[in-house]
């Protein structure tokens, strides 16, 4: 009989529990709807894709990740456009193919492993066709509205490190490299092609960072060299608390341009890749640089035009963001 009664009562307090959670759980969402009634929000827009708790933890953070958001299927395809890339079967105007300064040294042959990074794919109908992905974009227009341009493409093929520490990215704000403003309605989706940790160069973020402005860049002083355009926060505190966003294949972090963020050494024996698309809102508009934290970053931009493409001072760094932008979704207004 005791028995009995006990496995009653059992039955009787876990009924009791269940509307005490869902309380709990009405009580954090109306606690975040009251946030929001007296802060209005800044880095977010109204959309139904994100949670309540989303929106809060962007505005705050400056990043969401969203897991398992790219098929294994699309990611798959993707490399194997890069792999023809790699072998020069695929030739793209206006596609950038990097080396890592380390491999430029060394006897790589001409395959994968000597490149680094594919940038500029927007006339690679393969790979460009992540920056359309409905299911990216919806996330997008959460923070750029519903005219969506992709206007920086790139593929990372981040290398072992033999020792030399060049596969790091120094910390930095996407922001210094656009000009084209206002930076909350710009927005990076950065997916991992294969499990990324610690171990192979996860990013590295400073949560919170985006709320702070544009901070002056230069190439860091390391031992091995560093990249080209890999510019890194000038007198950059590296005590600063650090968040690694480790993802597996398919996750996706969306991140304000404003955000501090880099990442490691690749300390395996494999190639780290993800692939990456900034967008913007078409209702965007290019600013002037000049006498600003960005114009070294300009005078080097034009320095590379006038070597690779014998063009004059008159090639300005607006020009070179005019060309790569597309369109991929709603009306291009400004931009």
């Amino acid at each position: 009989m005791m028995s009995r009664a006990t496995d009653r009562l059992k039955v009787v307090l876990s009924h009791l529990e269940r509307p005490t959670a869902r309380i709990a759980a009405i009580s954090t969402s109306a606690q975040i709807a009251s946030h929001y009634d007296h802060h209005a929000l800044r880095y977010t827009l109204d959309s139904d894709v994100l949670s309540p708790e989303q929106k809060l933890s962007y505005e705050e953070n400056g990043f969401i990740l969203i897991k398992n958001l790219v098929s294994e299927e699309d990611i798959d395809k993707f490399r194997v456009e890069f792999e023809r890339i790699c072998r020069r079967e695929v030739l793209a105007p206006g596609l950038l193919v990097m080396r890592d300064v380390a491999i430029v040294k060394s006897e790589f042959v001409q395959d994968q492993k000597a490149v680094s990074k594919v940038q500029d794919f927007q006339e690679d109908p393969e790979l460009f066709r992540y920056c359309c992905l409905p299911q990216i974009l919806r996330y997008v227009e959460a923070f750029t509205g519903p005219n969506i341009m992709a206007m920086h493409t790139m593929l990372i093929n981040k290398p072992p490190d033999a020792g030399k520490k060049t596969s790091r990215h120094p910390m930095h704000q996407d922001l210094h490299y656009f000009p084209f403003r206002p930076a909350d309605r710009i927005v990076c989706a950065w997916t991992a092609m294969e499990r990324v940790n610690r171990t192979n160069g996860c990013l590295v973020v400073l949560p919170g960072t985006h709320r702070g402005t544009l901070r002056e860049h230069d190439y860091p002083e390391w031992e091995g060299g560093v990249n080209k355009m890999y510019h890194g926060i000038r007198d950059y505190d590296p005590q600063l608390p650090r968040v690694h966003l480790e993802m597996e294949k398919g996750d996706t972090v969306f991140f304000h341009p404003l955000l501090v963020h880099g990442s490691g050494m690749n300390q395996t024996q494999g190639f780290r890749k993800a692939i990456s698309c900034h967008y913007a809102s078409s209702d965007c508009y290019y600013i002037d640089v000049k006498g600003t934290t960005q114009e070294n970053l300009e005078k080097e931009v034009q320095g590379i035009a006038a070597r690779k493409y014998g063009l004059d001072d008159s090639f300005t760094f607006k020009d070179s963001w005019a060309m790569r932008g597309r369109l991929v979704q709603g009306e291009r207004t400004s931009l």
